[in-house]
């Protein structure tokens, strides 16, 4: 069992779970963070028993300091984005810094690695169809940069793999549930609650947050290592998820559906908003491959795996979530 575990990425939406995960089951926790400022959706009791250190993974001086002491990493650091704007920032830190965290880790003799990858570091065919780990990465105009970004960084922790490092890795399909509604997959739920009118007709993957965070624990404390794991809860359209969630909330669903034709006009729309505003884009070309794509992730390894486990149904992960959400804008209004 490790002794003292170092995540990398600690207050983002997944990150800030799994440090809960890990803190109940009472692991010694140390994360790195970049400011001071902890997320609210987790209670502060837990954020209390955490090790916190300054610094983040494009700081090798700061990733070197933190590993000091540390047999375990979990690599959960990075940005989600589908926004143009953001691009650059986004290499770096998803391929750059996850390169840099897996040669300290090599330097430091860490003895077990976990990283955080994504489905979208599989890849996406513009027909969609069914996806399982042993896909192979094709280059397509189907894949975002966010997905490009996610495959190179898998590159690196496979080298790492093949220099010795003990390492296991994490596929989650889109996470939900309670976090910030400003961020990340969570902003369907701003979006939703403002009766954002439109629906795709996508199919997606999509999992709880604390099963992710769940899932993470339990291979981490396995002896499984140089492979890699889908976590996807169920397959459902957009149209289901946007109507679950609108449900929930008690407001109305989403009547219109969208075409590409409709979707290219709407993106673009948005980019000139983001311009004249400097508010960020809800929608952007990337976000709208996505929404169109029928893709479905299976989960049978992981079950194979770990029998035990159960995914939460996701109608129940959405009203749960909706719940603290409409509670939590009650209080800030």
């Amino acid at each position: 069992m490790p002794n003292k575990i170092l995540i990398t990425g600690g207050t983002g939406f997944l990150g800030a779970y799994i440090i809960k995960h890990l803190i109940e089951k009472n692991y010694a926790v140390r994360a790195n963070r970049r400011s001071n400022k902890l997320p609210s959706f987790i209670p502060a009791a837990i954020f209390d028993k955490v090790e916190w250190v300054e610094g983040d993974v494009l700081d090798v001086v700061s990733l070197e300091d933190a590993m000091e002491g540390i047999d375990t990493v979990i690599h959960s650091a990075a940005i989600v984005s589908f926004n143009p704007g953001e691009k650059n920032q986004m290499y770096k830190v998803n391929v750059e810094g996850t390169a840099n965290v897996v040669n300290v880790a090599l330097e430091k003799n860490i003895q077990r690695f976990v990283h955080i990858s994504s489905v979208a570091a599989l890849g996406r065919k513009a027909d969609g169809g069914h996806v399982n780990e042993d896909k192979k990465w094709e280059d397509t105009k189907a894949n975002t940069h966010y997905a490009k970004t996610k495959y190179k960084a898998e590159l690196e922790v496979w080298r790492g793999i093949s220099e010795g490092l003990n390492a296991v890795i994490l596929n989650p399909s889109t996470i939900l549930g309670y976090g910030d509604w400003n961020q990340s997959s969570s902003a369907i739920f701003k979006r939703i609650y403002e009766e954002f009118k439109w629906y795709t007709p996508g199919v997606n993957g999509f999992v709880d947050v604390e099963d992710v965070a769940a899932a993470t624990v339990l291979l981490m404390e396995s002896n499984i290592s140089e492979e890699r794991f889908i976590i996807n809860g169920e397959n459902w359209p957009f149209r289901k998820l946007m109507d679950t969630m609108a449900d929930a909330f008690g407001k109305k669903r989403p009547v219109r559906q969208t075409t590409p034709f409709i979707l290219g006009i709407a993106w673009r729309m948005e980019r000139l908003r983001s311009l004249v505003t400097g508010n960020k884009p809800v929608l952007t070309r990337e976000s709208a491959k996505v929404a169109h794509s029928k893709t479905y992730f299976e989960n049978g390894k992981f079950l194979k795996a770990f029998p035990q486990f159960s995914f939460t149904p996701l109608e129940r992960t959405i009203r749960s979530a909706c719940e603290k959400y409409a509670l939590t804008h009650k209080h800030l209004s």
